[in-house]
């Protein structure tokens, strides 16, 4: 029987349909799987550059004549050099300019440029390349020294090529990325790589980087990070290095934080994040057990400042769980959540309270405007006479707060001594803090302490919440009691 026959036969016809169908059906799987490794970046290198700019910068720096060398009287030479530095004198007098390179990326046709803070820092005069060469003077329309960001504007006769910020928020570690920018003064260059990490911080309040293996070197600042659909995910800022190269772990501050600083610098030329006037920090779980609290999530509120929070009815030891509809893990998340709100913004608050979930709504301050406020220090507390939990205290007096610099009202106990083998060590406590509340209850006295230590033995909770003033700041202290 020859082959045509055979496959003319219903159960070998049958057969090599099936084998026919399952060779399709995996050359379309190896197909759609091979199409999500570019097989090349031109299309979109060619597609986003022409939005990119260098960034050359200049300022005046006084010369300094500390620096001339010292010439001891009869040293060999001395007139020599004495007539040198005199004849150079005039020259060493005039300022002389310093120069910086960086990056930057339009966003608007007439001319709007995004670049970092640090790259025009200081300067007086700033020049933009653009992708065809031709040479722009440019002014700051504003800048944010938080997040390192500045925002330019240079004048074209013609409409100028321009991006978009697209969402940080939904790119995943593993993406693909691409790094567009003028690295080491070589002009324009692009490199590629994928996302390595999200979220991560340097040393700002408002961090929020993506880590990128896509080379960045120095002049690469303030160029953009861009997705696979050409939208700018991120402001390329810093790198990890031992000698100022590329070595794979690159920073990038996300659109997430970007886009509203921009958008609030090109209205008011300045940044007006909210303000909520309070101190926050982190929950543990004996924090929790004391609170009575299920689950980590949230931030304690460790004091209540004159301003927003107080006025809308939030108090000292409220556990902040939702701001403005949006569910709060942290206290990284809070601080991020109310910095991009507008001041003056009415938000929701929802809060845990002496066991029971409460909601108050609160009118917005504006931070740039409280900073200046900042707390008062207190030095090391004198000696005590009483130990409870391992700790050494004794109720304030005049005498004490006039030697410990505190407020006249402040009312608490001082701690003088700490058991270090004690929880209390292992918990942060330290000699000079003064004990203000203990199961969010004032404490005046020792027996206030200890009254309080045995209420909550009695509630069966393993440990209780001591409020806590150190260097003037407030802070919250689980300290186990079983």
């Amino acid at each position: 029987m020859n082959t045509q026959a055979i496959i003319n036969s219903s159960p070998a016809r049958a057969v090599w349909m099936i084998a026919m169908s399952l060779a399709v059906l995996f050359a379309q799987t190896q197909l759609a799987s091979a199409q999500n490794i570019p097989r090349s970046f031109a299309d979109l290198a060619e597609k986003v550059s022409p939005a990119v700019v260098n960034i050359s910068t200049s300022m005046k720096v006084a010369t300094s004549t500390d620096t001339d060398p010292v010439i001891p009287r009869g040293a060999p030479y001395e007139r020599f050099f004495r007539e040198f530095l005199d004849r150079n004198l005039d020259r060493r007098d005039v300022p002389r300019r310093s120069n910086n390179l960086g990056a930057g990326f339009i966003i608007s046709s007439d001319g709007l440029i995004v670049t970092n803070q640090h790259v025009i820092e200081s300067a007086d005069e700033i020049q933009v390349e653009t992708y065809s060469g031709e040479i722009l003077p440019a002014t700051v329309i504003g800048r944010d020294p938080n997040t390192d960001i500045a925002l330019l504007k240079v004048e074209s006769e013609s409409s100028l090529p321009h991006v978009s910020f697209g969402n940080s928020d939904v790119s995943r570690v593993g993406d693909w990325v691409m790094a567009v920018g003028n690295p080491l003064n070589q002009g324009f260059s692009v490199s590629v790589g994928i996302i390595s990490a999200r979220n991560r911080t340097l040393a700002g309040s408002y961090d929020d980087y993506i880590q990128t293996d896509a080379a960045i070197n120095q002049g690469n600042s303030g160029g953009p990070l861009f997705n696979m659909d050409g939208e700018v995910i991120g402001v390329n800022t810093a790198i990890f290095s031992p000698d100022g190269g590329s070595i794979g772990i690159g920073f990038a501050m996300s659109s997430a934080v970007v886009d509203p600083v921009v958008e609030q610098l090109k209205e008011f030329g300045e940044t007006r994040r909210g303000w909520l006037g309070v101190q926050i920090q982190e929950i543990d779980e004996d924090v929790a057990n004391a609170l009575g609290l299920d689950g980590l999530d949230g931030a304690l509120i460790s004091g209540v400042m004159e301003g927003p929070a107080l006025d809308g009815g939030l108090q000292r030891g409220d556990v902040i769980l939702s701001f403005d509809g949006v569910d709060i893990e942290d206290t990284r998340q809070l601080v991020r959540q109310v910095g991009d709100s507008p001041a003056g913004k009415d938000v929701e608050v929802v809060l845990f309270r002496d066991g029971e979930t409460m909601e108050l709504k609160v009118t917005l301050g504006r931070r740039e405007e409280a900073e200046r406020l900042m707390p008062a220090s207190a030095p090391d507390a004198g000696p005590v006479e009483r130990d409870v939990l391992g700790l050494t205290v004794t109720p304030l007096t005049d005498e004490l707060r006039e030697q410990l610099g505190l407020d006249k009202e402040l009312e608490g106990l001082v701690v003088n001594e700490v058991d270090q083998t004690a929880p209390a060590y292992d918990k942060g406590l330290r000699s000079g803090d003064v004990i203000t509340e203990v199961g969010q209850k004032k404490a005046l006295t020792v027996a206030d302490l200890e009254d309080r230590v045995a209420e909550a033995k009695e509630a069966g909770r393993t440990s209780i919440l001591l409020l806590v003033r150190r260097d003037g700041s407030p802070m919250f202290v689980a300290l186990p009691i079983g």
